[in-house]
């Protein structure tokens, strides 16, 4: 896949596909110094990462004004999300370099994204009406990373891989949840889970 059938796959504008295309070029570039992606998923960067990413779009609530992006290393999917109009995007990435990064790939794509060089235990005051997640942790830790930023309202949207299936009978001894899975557009062993009634299981006593 390349950035015209990533358009016409996400139907995206032509000013979006190009802030995207000066995103990619950012990546590619500091990708010679620091490991932001998999190396062998360069080649096949629009599918693997971008489309990844995007897919959340849709998903995401037109009211939405705080996004709390986990773990966001290379951008994906928060500012991807962010470069396709999502408002109040919070990107946490506690290695200082990829945070370096993701400023700079803010800064070249125009993206009103706010970024947090820190560890998510230590990130305050956010209460997020999404919170999206991808190649993060496991869902019994993800959930536990999430519970900071959640409300009664809030929406979880996690790209998940094949082993899903035990991730959600382990998280189930800690956690209540409703879930929904959506098929993957980039990956047929991924899937979409779409999260909501976030709270601890011992809550329930």
């Amino acid at each position: 896949m390349d950035a015209g059938e990533f358009q016409a796959a996400t139907g995206v504008s032509r000013e979006t596909r190009e802030r995207l295309e000066a995103y990619a070029e950012s990546l590619r570039r500091w990708q010679k110094a620091i490991n932001l992606v998999g190396a062998k998923t360069l080649p096949d960067l629009w599918r693997r990462h971008m489309l990844d990413s995007a897919q959340l779009r849709p998903l995401v609530p037109d009211d939405t004004q705080c996004l709390v992006d986990l773990g966001s290393g290379a951008g994906f999917p928060g500012l991807v999300l962010a470069i396709m109009g999502v408002q109040g995007v919070h990107l946490i990435e506690s290695d200082a370099r990829k945070a370096a990064f993701l400023r700079e790939a803010a800064r070249v794509t125009g993206a009103a994204v706010t970024v947090h060089v820190a560890r998510i235990e230590a990130v305050e005051g956010l209460a997020a009406d999404v919170v999206t997640a991808r190649a993060f942790a496991p869902l019994g830790r993800l959930l536990a990373a999430a519970a900071r930023f959640w409300t009664p309202n809030t929406l979880g949207l996690f790209l998940k891989g094949q082993d899903i299936d035990a991730e959600l009978t382990e998280a189930a001894k800690c956690w209540r949840f409703t879930t929904e899975r959506l098929p993957s557009r980039s990956d047929p062993s991924g899937v979409v889970l779409r999260v909501g009634g976030l709270s601890r299981a011992d809550a329930d006593h």
